[in-house]
């Protein structure tokens, strides 16, 4: 079987989300776990931007702006959730933000269940640069 694409990165960012959880539990903000991933992230050497704001386009035409949560060496899109239960829409407004940037793989983490969960996120409509 082949490796899942950029799995090396993948785990390490799950890693550190994990070490996030098993240290801080579940209950806080959302942005509690933003900063106490910004923090683990940059104790493991892990290159990322915070809560980069990207413009949305429809039909090329600049219809505003979004702010990804963690944009991993420009490979990975990371989107974190403090909620019981991830849901559906959750996944399907990851996926939205992929196709947006398009970035190839994405990951949605929800610290707010008992143990945390996390999706692998792929983008069906993603596009390498070199055809843009």
């Amino acid at each position: 079987m082949e490796p899942l694409k950029h799995d090396d990165i993948t785990r390490k960012i799950i890693g550190c989300a994990m070490q996030v959880h098993t240290t801080l539990g579940n209950g806080f903000q959302e942005v509690i776990y933003q900063r106490a991933l910004e923090i683990e992230l940059t104790y493991n050497n892990i290159p990322f931007e915070r809560e980069k704001e990207l413009p949305i386009y429809y039909r090329k035409i600049d219809i505003g702006t979004r702010r990804v949560d963690f944009f991993i060496d420009n490979l990975i899109m990371v989107e974190l959730k403090a909620i019981i239960q991830l849901e559906d829409v959750h996944l399907a407004q990851a996926i939205n933000y992929l196709e947006a940037y398009n970035m190839e793989i994405g990951l949605l983490i929800n610290f707010g269940s008992q143990s945390l969960t996390f999706k692998r996120l792929f983008n069906k409509k993603f596009k390498p640069k070199s055809q843009n």
